[in-house]
């Protein structure tokens, strides 16, 4: 079915339309009284509440805690749901609050980095409806959403889609076509995004300060889209990732700044660390090649490279330029996930 026709306004009405919005946020967070269409209202049964522990010594667990909680979605019959993959990172155990209060086991089915999902699986059935899955590429700047986390309606949040751009993050991630809404959502994780005929169409990812960019920057939310999980569906619930081969990781924490990658820290015992890089250091190129930017800095790393294959990366130290031979690394090999796993 074709997406529905609707006239989408200028940026200067979304940005009237938002401040809006964060009124009805921080002033009516009740809306229990609001009239919801009946297969929306019935399809929020379908977000759970998602407890994780994770080992102290895992990888993530002094960057993301030992304990973490947010949201999921059950996206089918057998409880299978579909969350945002940090939240079960590296986790031992995983547990689900139904919307009817009960809480049961998960068993962990797949962690993606490439597009941020991560999947689990109820070990008993639950009394819910499965969200459907929409198509994330429908929703344009403009279109008013609905977010919602763990909690029926009381939970849920009129939102306004300001932007679909590239996201580059500072852990080596890059993600196409990112969603952003305003106002901003606090209990973000895991959170469903919710189009207008009730079916999921991106789940929270983060609370970013430039949802709206320009001269007018607006705080709001990112959201990863479904459409990148249904393209690696198939291969998530047969091998736990996707079969694509893994991209060579370097292990390095960074952020743009006036037109520089400014290394915030490495990770310990990965191939930057190996090789010398450290906080503070300025990555200025990259075999031969200027990095300025995060997006191209890793479209530079992972063109026609695999985990293994060497790079040369030149840092800015101070005053002085330093010439560093690093041997890339697979991060999932790098990552302790539960041996059950």
């Amino acid at each position: 079915m074709p997406a529905p026709n609707i006239a989408r306004p200028r940026i200067s009405d979304l940005l009237l339309g938002g401040a809006m919005l964060a009124g009805c946020f921080f002033l009516a967070p009740d809306l229990e009284a609001q009239s919801f269409d009946p297969e929306v209202r019935d399809t929020l049964s379908a977000i759970v509440a998602v407890q994780a522990k994770i080992p102290p010594d895992a990888r993530t667990a002094l960057a993301l805690g030992t304990e973490r909680q947010g949201s999921g979605v059950i996206i089918d019959g057998s409880g299978l749901i579909v969350t945002i993959g940090y939240l079960i990172l590296e986790a031992s155990e995983v547990e689900v609050t139904a919307a009817d209060g009960r809480t049961v086991a998960a068993e962990i089915v797949a962690y993606d980095h490439d597009t941020g999902f991560g999947l689990l699986r109820a070990t008993q059935p639950l009394e819910a409806t499965p969200m459907a899955l929409g198509t994330s590429a429908h929703v344009g700047e403009g279109d008013h959403v609905l977010i919602s986390a763990f909690g029926g309606v009381t939970a849920v949040r009129p939102a306004v889609t300001v932007s679909r751009r590239e996201f580059a993050g500072y852990w080596e991630y890059l993600l196409e076509g990112a969603i952003f809404t305003i106002p901003p959502y606090p209990m973000f994780g895991g959170a469903a995004l919710i189009d207008n005929r009730g079916r999921l169409v991106g789940i929270g990812s983060l609370i970013v300060g430039d949802a709206v960019q320009g001269d007018r920057t607006m705080p709001g939310n990112m959201f990863v889209p479904v459409d990148g999980l249904k393209a690696v569906m198939a291969d998530l619930l047969v091998h736990g990732h996707a079969a694509s081969p893994s991209r060579p990781w370097l292990g390095v924490y960074s952020q743009e700044e006036a037109g520089h990658v400014l290394v915030q820290r490495v990770a310990e015992g990965g191939p930057a660390s190996r090789a010398g890089i450290r906080a503070g250091d300025i990555i200025a190129k990259l075999n031969g090649e200027t990095v300025t930017d995060l997006a191209s800095f890793y479209r530079k790393l992972w063109k026609d490279r695999k985990p293994g294959d060497r790079v040369a990366i030149t840092v800015l130290r101070g005053t002085e330029m330093r010439h560093l031979d690093v041997e890339t690394g697979d991060r999932y090999a790098w990552l302790r996930f539960a041996p059950s796993d």
